[in-house]
């Protein structure tokens, strides 16, 4: 009996107390569990990245930089700003351990290895998806299928994240790879949302939520 506690003890110890963190799997890549709440009104970019910094904190993440996968339009004299610009240089991996991705080429190619069971939150869950109740599967972006920010002139970023009315449109992918839009397979850039606020958001399959990307 002695020995088999003894064992017992020892496997305990050497696993953590039975416990994996997102810390100790060196996770990098995730996608949000939830969104601020208030539809495509993140707070900005600023929001945005504080909203996956906490996220990050709450799994025992928060001692890396976090950023939102987002572009941004230009406006009022300051320049737009690209998704894929504003993550780091990889690689990355999600909090069980798989790589998603090497470097931003590889993120943006068809090599990747982003999935519905690859872009998992960062408590590690699946994110329900199409088939599924609610589907959750449209993840906001604002970004071209190469992670850059439209120059069209339209709105594709429901005025920069800080707005949450039913018009305007916000840019999504689908973290499942399946779909509608004109890009149904695109985890970065399917199609256009039908407004900015939450309910419509959840109407076109969403839930107001973003990829977070460790920078370092």
């Amino acid at each position: 009996m002695k020995k088999g506690i003894s064992m017992l003890c020892a496997i305990v110890v050497a696993t953590g107390f039975g416990f994996a963190s997102a810390e100790d799997s060196n996770m990098s890549f995730f996608l949000t569990s939830e969104g601020p709440g208030d539809g495509a009104n993140l707070g900005g970019l600023t929001g945005a990245d504080a909203h996956c910094q906490a996220l990050a904190e709450s799994v025992g993440a928060g001692g890396k930089t976090w950023r939102a996968y987002l572009s941004s339009a230009g406006a009022e004299g300051e320049p737009a700003i690209n998704a894929r610009d504003r993550i780091g240089t990889g690689p990355w991996s999600n909090a069980n351990g798989v790589l998603v991705a090497t470097d931003v080429a590889d993120l943006h190619s068809d090599k990747n290895n982003l999935s519905k069971n690859n872009s998992i939150s960062e408590n590690g869950d699946v994110i329900n998806g199409r088939g599924d109740k609610p589907n959750r599967h449209d993840i906001l972006s604002g970004s071209n299928l190469d992670g850059t920010a439209y120059t069209d002139g339209q709105e594709h970023t429901c005025l920069n994240w800080t707005y949450s009315e039913a018009d305007g449109s916000a840019q999504v992918g689908h973290h499942d790879r399946t779909g509608g839009g004109a890009n149904p397979t695109s985890w970065n850039s399917a199609h256009g949302s039908r407004g900015c606020s939450q309910s419509d958001l959840r109407g076109t399959g969403g839930d107001g939520l973003f990829y977070c990307f460790a920078t370092d």
